[in-house]
């Protein structure tokens, strides 16, 4: 389902409407209130379903994807079939920003983890807003930097560390997630499902399982239901994860 934001600017007004998307994105904080509202008159809102593929390997972009509601996850797949979960995207987080400079060839597959609208800004609208402030082009490129970063955390998690030590150094990020609601009471849940949990760290469904429930038995984290999980012990966790 597509619903263009092309409105009147008496019906699109970035200071009364702060469902619109950029609202969510601080790097486009900088941006007045009438270039918020120059930047939705060329953008879209996309509807997806859960499991439904937002993008996938091979297509030419040079629009930046803002996640307006809902999750989605960004992958790469081998020639065998196995997947790597790059990123997880909630509201306000965005893909495609090094399209902004040249155009690119996507070479990972998004998909909704459910219903999600995606924001796609045009590229064009955005680096004509980048030549008059130059600030939102450095702060992209901090944005990427970030992610090279992250990348770079990923690999050394995958090559130095053993399974159960990622586990709990995700578990940890997770807890310390400025985005975790229940931080004080040291709950979290899990923003995929643990088949994705696993492929994010690198191991089996029920390796995770069993690791998880190895750690509660410890006495370092309470198991609730599927998703739900509270830390009892961070020390032992962070010692552990060492």
């Amino acid at each position: 389902m597509e619903c263009n934001h092309h409105l009147s600017n008496e019906q699109l007004n970035a200071d009364d409407s702060p469902s619109l998307c950029i609202n969510k994105v601080p790097i486009l904080d900088v941006l007045s209130p009438s270039e918020k509202t120059e930047v939705m008159h060329g953008s879209i809102s996309k509807q997806y379903k859960k499991g439904e593929v937002i993008f996938s390997p091979g297509h030419s972009s040079a629009n930046l994807w803002i996640v307006h509601k809902g999750s989605v996850k960004i992958s790469r797949y081998s020639s065998s079939g196995k997947e790597q979960i790059t990123r997880i995207l909630g509201p306000g987080d965005f893909t495609g920003e090094l399209s902004l400079f040249s155009r690119t060839i996507l070479h990972s597959t998004a998909e909704a983890l459910e219903p999600t609208e995606i924001c796609l800004i045009e590229g064009k609208v955005i680096n004509d807003m980048m030549l008059r402030t130059p600030q939102i082009a450095i702060s992209f490129l901090e944005k990427y930097t970030e992610r090279i970063e992250m990348v770079e955390d990923q690999l050394e998690q995958l090559t130095l560390y053993d399974v159960e030590q990622r586990i709990a150094n995700v578990l940890l990020e997770m807890i310390q997630d400025p985005k975790n609601n229940d931080i004080q009471n040291n709950h979290l849940t899990l923003p995929v499902s643990k088949k994705d949990l696993a492929v994010m760290i690198g191991t089996s469904q029920e390796t995770l399982s069993r690791k998880l429930s190895f750690f509660q038995e410890q006495g370092w984290i309470k198991l609730i239901g599927q998703r739900q999980i509270t830390i009892l012990d961070q020390e032992s966790l962070r010692h552990f994860s060492k």
